[in-house]
């Protein structure tokens, strides 16, 4: 399994061209396909494609709990880049409908406006009820150490990275991509095919867009913080879904909704 590989560069610097060999991250297309049949492509960053492909599902209202799968895992020709799901008979009668449509509810479809997606995200999302409360400079002390766990943007600089914590901010899982909405999956996935039941937050190396609320959401996550502010359309879902969004700015948090989440004591 390769993150990463090695470029040839030329870079300017102090007024000067020279050569230098640099490691790029990797970028390879993933086929999940569903009962037997593809259902999405998306472009990712090799390694841990079981929790990505679980982490997806949950998002997609496909499944609810690990139960529902009947199967997971690679193809049995050891191709990394297909993945299949099997879901349990009672499961997979409830989402037929789900499995026909065209597209997924990550997409935005043409023409469709933000109170529409809100609306179709509605029923397969249900409002957050933890309010359990946080305290900001341990949220901050959080946020700094994301770093710590992100070994491919040390050599790359071009990934992603979500990490998930518990409501007394101790870190459950960290993933990292080149995609950001593959790095939450993936750090999603890891907590719900452990049942991990007592997931509270995501810290995000990206923006917070209506997707990335999307998924929290549908993991049961009360917060989400973002290094960038958020969508208009995201905050107005995270509102619909009682959640708390915030940014980082500087040495402080910027809040956009459930601010009673956070504490200053």
């Amino acid at each position: 399994m390769t993150t990463s590989q090695l470029s040839k560069i030329t870079f300017y610097e102090n007024g000067g061209l020279h050569d230098e060999t640099h490691e790029l991250i990797a970028e390879e297309p993933l086929a999940i396909r569903i009962e037997g049949k593809p259902y999405a492509v998306v472009m990712r960053t090799p390694g841990d494609e079981t929790y990505h492909a679980a982490g997806f599902c949950l998002a997609e209202g496909i499944i609810d709990t690990p139960d529902d799968i009947k199967t997971i895992g690679l193809c049995d020709d050891g191709d990394t880049n297909v993945i299949t799901v099997t879901l349990e008979h009672d499961r997979k009668s409830k989402v037929s409908a789900l499995l026909e449509r065209k597209g997924f509810v990550s997409q935005t479809s043409c023409g469709i406006c933000g109170k529409e997606l809100i609306n179709d995200m509605m029923q397969v999302i249900s409002a957050v009820k933890n309010e359990t409360k946080i305290n900001i400079l341990r949220v901050l002390k959080c946020v700094d150490s994301l770093t710590d766990f992100q070994p491919i943007y040390k050599r790359t600089r071009g990934s992603h990275a979500a990490m998930i914590l518990n409501s007394s901010l101790d870190v459950l899982s960290t993933a990292e991509d080149v995609g950001r909405h593959n790095a939450l999956d993936k750090a999603i996935g890891k907590v719900f095919m452990e049942r991990s039941e007592d997931a509270y937050m995501a810290i995000l190396s990206s923006r917070i867009s209506y997707e990335m609320v999307q998924k929290a959401a549908r993991a049961g996550l009360a917060v989400v913080i973002g290094m960038s502010r958020p969508t208009a359309l995201a905050v107005n879902l995270g509102k619909t879904l009682n959640m708390s969004l915030a940014s980082v700015k500087k040495e402080g948090l910027m809040i956009f909704s459930g601010k009673r989440r956070f504490t200053i004591l």
